[in-house]
């Protein structure tokens, strides 16, 4: 188990120096193949000759490329120096870019939003699990049923419904009508009841969507697993029905369950626009929303570092945990 731990974090490692490689060059290396002048999209509100000279300095942009490469990894490692213009602007570490236009860190706005969007993905994913399992499973078991199809149905709608259209309903009832739960957000911090009343309808909306792809799966690994050779023997020789579910077919379904969350949980951090714009969440979904709108793109591209970075992580997850449920992957 130690080297397959070790095996897994190496490439880990491995794949989040090839992912910033890939960032850096999409924001900084192929704009000057295209022939456009990376300055002019770093620079603040004043974009004249003499700023763009400044922003050229301080972002190393007339230097080889190798050295700017190495001068991004460093900042990320111990922090960095913005020297030009006649000022020197510190980022401390780690350094994920620093906004001229809003004179402001990027890291600090990320670890201000990154829990909020952290606590969207984690609360909805256990929802959607929840949900999506015990539908899948009873479907699979009561195959035919009434049960089985108004579950199918109820996961096709969801499946089918976007995030902004079962949003704002969800809103509009529970919120507007009932007022069952806070419209605006409160940060936890201040008020825990508050904090989930507030989370608690973009967790259901989500896992709404996600729990029905998942019901979906399950259902159809589980009539597959149902139908193997080791399940039919488990039974010939006794073994409990409830046995044979959970130590045996449950087992060999979580395989894809745990390969289909590590991917929804890593694009989920990077795709949350539409979920926190449509329940008014500060999160990274807004603020990527706003740098979009106001061209801030180191905002954008800190964004697209910590998001990359989530979906390194949730997949090195989903690998540790294939070593606990399947031993025999240990050996791959």
């Amino acid at each position: 188990m130690l080297t397959y731990l070790i095996r897994r974090l190496f490439a880990a490692t491995v794949m989040l120096v090839i992912v910033i490689l890939a960032v850096f060059s999409i924001f900084f290396l192929i704009p000057k193949w295209t022939g456009v002048n990376p300055a002019t999209m770093y620079v603040g509100k004043v974009s004249d000759a003499e700023a763009l000279r400044g922003i050229t300095e301080k972002l190393q942009l007339d230097e080889p490329i190798l050295v700017q490469a190495f001068e991004f990894f460093k900042g990320i490692l111990v922090g960095r120096d913005y020297v030009g213009g006649g000022s020197t602007t510190h980022c401390s570490a780690p350094c994920f870019g620093y906004s001229f236009k809003t004179e402001q860190a990027i890291w600090p706005v990320l670890t201000d939003r990154f829990p909020v969007t952290f606590m969207l993905a984690i609360g909805a994913a256990v929802l959607w699990l929840i949900i999506g399992l015990g539908a899948g499973v009873l479907s699979a078991l009561r195959r035919g049923t009434l049960w089985d199809r108004g579950a199918m149905v109820f996961a096709l709608a969801g499946v089918s419904l976007p995030i902004y259209f079962t949003g704002l309903i969800s809103l509009a009832i529970f919120a507007g009508s009932l007022g069952w739960v806070n419209r605006e957000f409160t940060p936890i911090d201040e008020s825990f009841p508050d904090w989930f009343s507030s989370m608690i309808l973009p967790w259901v909306t989500l896992a709404f969507l996600f729990g029905a792809m998942y019901a979906r799966l399950t259902r159809a690994t589980m009539l597959e697993v149902m139908g193997e050779d080791y399940i039919r023997t488990a039974r010939a020789k006794g073994v409990r029905e409830g046995v044979v579910i959970r130590k045996h077919a449950m087992r060999s379904t979580m395989t894809p369950i745990i390969t289909l969350l590590g991917i929804d949980l890593g694009m989920l951090m990077g795709n949350a626009i539409l979920t926190e714009t449509t329940f008014s969440l500060p999160g990274l979904g807004q603020a990527v929303l706003k740098a979009i709108s106001e061209r801030d793109l180191p905002l954008i591209l800190g964004v697209t570092l910590i998001t990359a970075t989530a979906v390194v992580l949730a997949n090195l997850v989903v690998d540790l945990l294939y070593g606990v449920i399947d031993p025999r992957v240990r050996l791959a």
